[in-house]
């Protein structure tokens, strides 16, 4: 439907305003700060070259080999956790405009961080959380029966921030199973405040074929003395009632996984 696409649109054109600073124990001068708008369906590796290079100014020589990695005040940023899950984790929505974003060269912490020397991690990672999903909502037959031009096409379309392409292939692991008004289980996964993720076996319908809403998973995913109450996502509150499979087919991040920050009551 052509609202729907619209709101698939609107999701994938969200951007948010960061500010670029390089940590101040790694120059002697103080370097211009950076300013970019960015995609919050990306991922920071993807998006973070001009940054690199703008830095790199202002860094002394032994440092100019050391990996990048980003901090948000104080917390290292999980380079393979979409970029807007980051942001309504940690800024959530009571953010200042713009994100403030510090830059480091050195002392990377191995502890918290997986190193990313490449793209290519990006990619493979990318590409492994999709045949994930697909593995959940359609038993992993539509990424399985797709050619390699097609992994190439989500891939390039990510990268490049182009809609109709990511989208032109895409659809097809939105499509329900066959005979079924929707997928086998939804591919969920929910966070806490401290970044750690849960993920359980999602049903998008009871066994007799109502349709589950969003407060039904809030309290798969509550404990007796922890009780999930609301879920953000996209930077909105998700109301209690919608339905688990339009959720899934509409706010999902390109890796179609749904990235929900949960919060408890």
């Amino acid at each position: 439907m052509a609202n729907d696409r619209e709101i698939l649109r609107e999701i994938w054109e969200g951007k948010i305003p960061v500010q670029f600073q390089l940590a101040s124990d790694e120059t002697d001068v103080e370097p211009e700060q950076f300013f970019l708008l960015i995609p919050r369906l990306s991922y920071f590796p993807l998006v973070s070259d001009k940054v690199r290079k703008h830095f790199l100014r202002f860094v002394s020589n032994e440092l100019q080999d050391g990996e990048m990695w980003l901090d948000s005040n104080g917390t290292p940023l999980k380079w393979h956790y979409p970029i807007g899950l980051l942001f309504d984790l940690l800024v959530g929505g009571d953010a200042i405009l713009p994100w403030l974003i510090t830059v480091h060269f050195s002392k990377f912490p191995e502890d918290v961080l997986f190193r990313c020397p490449n793209k290519d991690i990006v990619e493979a990672h990318f590409m492994s959380g999709l045949k994930e999903a697909d593995v959940l909502k359609h038993r992993g037959q539509v990424v399985s029966a797709m050619q390699k031009k097609d992994h190439n096409q989500l891939w390039l379309g990510l990268v490049n921030d182009k809609f109709d392409q990511f989208w032109a292939v895409n659809r097809r692991l939105m499509e329900p199973i066959p005979d079924q008004d929707g997928f086998k289980h939804i591919p969920v996964r929910c966070y806490s405040e401290d970044g750690s993720y849960q993920q359980k076996l999602v049903a998008p319908s009871t066994e007799t074929g109502q349709k589950r809403t969003l407060q039904d998973l809030l309290e798969d995913f509550s404990t007796p003395v922890r009780k999930a109450v609301e879920a953000r996502t996209h930077g909105v509150t998700v109301p209690a009632t919608t339905p688990l499979q339009w959720l899934s087919e509409h706010l999902s991040y390109p890796d179609n996984f749904l990235h929900l920050c949960l919060i408890y009551g």
